[in-house]
């Protein structure tokens, strides 16, 4: 690894948990579902924990409303009053039956497009938020670059099978769900299973009750998510879950039983999967340089899914550089002094930062020593530029 400092050398450090050698177990051994195209994802890690097919690009229907959701969420505009056009209001498939030059907070459209999945909705959203229809698909596109989705072309908000050029893959809707819900307002609307919002036409209100069964009936864990069907893209289904403080996302593309594909995806990883912090938030312990014993400690902490036997399997190697003797005037010790590498059977999972602190209270006093790691093995060495 090479640190943003020329011409310094690092003095490495590697901190090794002692492990035996085992198989990696695979929640796939265990899992058989429906869909053509399928993935299961931990949330917090973004860790690929069950797929299939799941880079193949799909049409993929209504959960093309994620986007369009966490995009009218963004703008700033929840309060403010959407007209709804004609060219909303002629719009196909499933509908709130919102009438021309009606007026309806935008919030609540948001509301609508979610629970009921209305293509009405996804419209008028669409020409509040984009402009115009055509703005607003140029706005998808650009959040889907911005974010990773590298296999995703939107042509449209709502996922109707009128254009071609629209396509996901389950990966890149797994990516999206998780970028969602990190908004806490998207949080609670996709979770939501009834929602009542006033109708200017009508003396009754809209009451409109969410389609996913899996949150209103069938999987006590489920937190949120969104349904989709058309002709030609089939049963589509995006879900999110959570049971002691693990958080998981399943989408499943063309899943003619994707209620039960889901379901199935999530006991299993629940069974065999563990959120498992590696390396704690805090002061690095545990370190025999006097430079810097004491002062470097990790901002965030990295936590990964594991099962039982790959926990045998994780090591973290850290690099710190040289000290140098410019370094008796800590002014000039940089912020950042090493990197800590996190590898699962060889195979690196994640880094973070290593920063240094003068004072204790710089940072947290936690010790690195993970809860359920209690040999380490310190290994002294000496690299060019890391």
């Amino acid at each position: 690894m090479r640190f943003p400092y020329k011409g310094l050398s690092s003095l490495c450090i590697v901190i090794l948990l002692l492990s035996f050698m085992a198989p990696v177990q695979s929640v796939s051994a265990n899992v058989s579902v429906s869909a053509h195209s399928a993935i299961l994802m931990d949330e917090d890690s973004g860790r690929v924990i069950y797929e299939v097919n799941a880079h193949e690009k799909n049409r993929i229907a209504s959960i093309t409303k994620i986007m369009t959701a966490i995009l009218a969420i963004e703008s700033g505009l929840m309060d403010e009053t959407v007209k709804v056009s004609s060219n909303a209001f002629g719009t196909e498939g499933s509908s709130l039956y919102l009438k021309e030059g009606e007026r309806i907070k935008l919030e609540d459209l948001v509301y609508g497009l979610m629970l009921r999945s209305g293509n009405d909705a996804a419209v008028a959203i669409s020409e509040k938020v984009g402009g115009s229809l055509d703005g607003f698909v140029w706005m998808m596109n650009q959040k889907a670059e911005e974010i990773g989705m590298k296999n995703t072309h939107f042509s449209n908000p709502h996922g109707l099978d009128n254009t071609k050029n629209h396509y996901s893959t389950a990966y890149d809707m797994a990516i999206l769900t998780r970028y969602a819900m990190q908004n806490e307002t998207y949080v609670k609307i996709a979770g939501t299973k009834e929602h009542r919002a006033p109708n200017s036409t009508e003396q009754w209100d809209y009451v409109w009750k969410n389609k996913n069964r899996l949150l209103t009936q069938l999987y006590e864990y489920c937190t949120g998510g969104k349904t989709g069907y058309t002709k030609l893209a089939k049963r589509t289904l995006v879900t999110t879950a959570t049971k002691n403080g693990h958080d998981l996302i399943a989408v499943t593309l063309n899943g003619p039983d994707d209620w039960n594909d889901h379901i199935q995806m999530y006991e299993s990883a629940f069974k065999d999967y563990t959120p498992t912090e590696i390396l704690p938030e805090g002061m690095v312990k545990n370190m025999e340089n006097k430079t810097y014993k004491g002062h470097v400690y990790i901002k965030n902490d990295f936590s990964y899914p594991l099962t039982k036997e790959e926990r045998k399997l994780v090591n973290v190697k850290m690099k710190l550089l040289k000290p140098q003797r410019a370094w008796k005037d800590k002014r000039k010790i940089p912020a950042v002094v090493g990197r800590a590498s996190i590898y699962l059977d060889g195979k690196k999972i994640g880094s973070r930062s290593i920063f240094y602190g003068e004072s204790k209270e710089s940072f947290k006093q936690q010790s690195f020593q993970s809860s359920w790691a209690e040999v380490f093995e310190a290994v002294l060495g000496i690299g060019r530029n890391g």
